[in-house]
C-alpha cells in the first residue's frame, strides 16, 4: 500500500453528493478588505466531543499557523482563505485487516475508512455551521490536482499526516506514517477546515521511533523509504495493482505491519 496520505492513492471510488444548503453566506469583509475570523460559538472540547459522536476515535486542532512550512498552494488558506483552524479526526482500522492474506480486505477496509472520514467532515461542517462557524471538508482520499506523471508523484489538498502531527494527534514514523498514542500507525486521517480561531492541541513530543529502529525501511521490497520521505514511483508501482475491471488493489503494507508502534505506544 502506498505509505503518505498526502498523495493520496488513484482509486475508483463512487462519490457522494450532497445538495448545497441555503444557508451558506458569504465571508464577512474588514476595512482592511480581508475576511474576519468567526468568534467560536463552540469550545474545542465541545467541537471534539460532537467528532466523536459522529464516528471518530479521536480529534485535535491545530491553528492554520502551523502550516505555515506547506509546500504554495497546499497552506489551508490556499485552500479556504478564511481558514484559521484545521480540526482533524481520525478512525483506526480494525487491527486484523492488515494481516488478511487476500489483499482486498485490506483494500476494500481503506475504501471504506476513506468514505467514512469523509461523511462525518461533512457532517461536521453542516453541525458547525448551524453554530454559526463557516467550514470547508477536504476530501480524506480523492480527488486531487496535483500529479506528476512521470515521477508518479501525487499530492492532495493538505498532507493529511503533518495536519495530524500539526493537530496534535501523533508522530510521523520513519515510514511517513502518522503513528498515535493509542491506536498507532492503524489510524486513517480526516479534515475540515474553519474560519474560526480554536483552542489548538499541542504538538506531541513525548515519544518517537526508536532511535536504533529501522525495521519499516529494511522491510520495503523496494527501497522507497528513506526514514523522511518515500519514492512514490517506486512504491505505487510495487503495492498498487491495477485490476482490470478499473479499482486498484494495495499489494503490500509491509512498513506499516512491522513498526513495533503498530497497534499503539504499549
Amino acid at each position: 500500500m502506498f505509505c503518505l496520505q498526502f498523495s493520496l492513492k488513484f482509486i475508483f471510488r463512487p462519490s457522494s453528493f450532497v445538495s448545497r444548503p441555503s444557508y451558506f453566506s458569504l465571508p464577512l469583509k474588514n476595512v482592511n478588505g480581508f475576511a474576519e475570523s468567526t468568534m467560536a460559538s463552540l469550545s474545542s472540547l465541545e467541537i471534539k466531543s460532537i467528532t466523536s459522536n459522529l464516528g471518530a476515535d479521536q480529534c485535535g486542532i491545530a491553528p492554520a499557523e502551523r502550516f505555515n512550512g506547506a509546500p504554495r498552494g497546499f497552506h489551508p488558506g490556499d485552500i479556504y482563505d478564511t481558514c484559521r483552524s484545521v480540526i482533524v479526526f481520525i478512525k483506526r482500522m480494525p487491527p486484523e485487516a492488515i494481516r488478511a492474506a487476500n489483499p482486498v480486505v485490506y483494500t476494500h477496509t481503506s475504501h471504506m475508512l476513506y468514505d467514512l472520514l469523509d461523511r462525518i467532515g461533512l457532517s461536521l461542517c453542516f453541525t458547525l455551521e448551524e453554530q454559526g462557524i463557516r467550514a470547508v471538508p477536504v476530501p480524506t482520499d480523492v480527488p486531487y490536482l496535483h500529479w506528476d506523471a512521470g515521477k508518479m508523484h501525487g499530492m492532495g489538498l493538505i498532507s493529511m499526516r503533518h495536519a495530524a502531527y500539526n493537530a496534535g494527534l501523533g508522530i510521523l514514523g520513519r515510514n511517513t506514517l502518522l503513528i498515535n498514542r493509542q491506536w498507532g500507525n492503524m489510524a486513517y486521517i480526516g479534515a475540515i477546515l474553519v474560519d474560526a480561531t480554536l483552542e489548538p492541541d499541542p504538538i506531541v513530543n513525548d515519544f518517537g521511533c526508536p532511535t536504533d529502529c529501522s525495521l519499516c525501511l529494511d522491510a520495503c521490497p523496494v527501497k522507497a523509504l528513506d526514514g523522511v520521505t518515500v519514492n512514490q514511483k517506486r512504491c505505487r508501482k510495487y503495492s498498487t495493482l491495477e485490476h482490470p475491471r478499473g479499482w486498484d488493489i494495495y499489494t503490500c503494507s509491509k512498513c506499516r505491519a512491522v513498526c513495533p508502534f503498530r497497534l499503539g505506544i504499549l
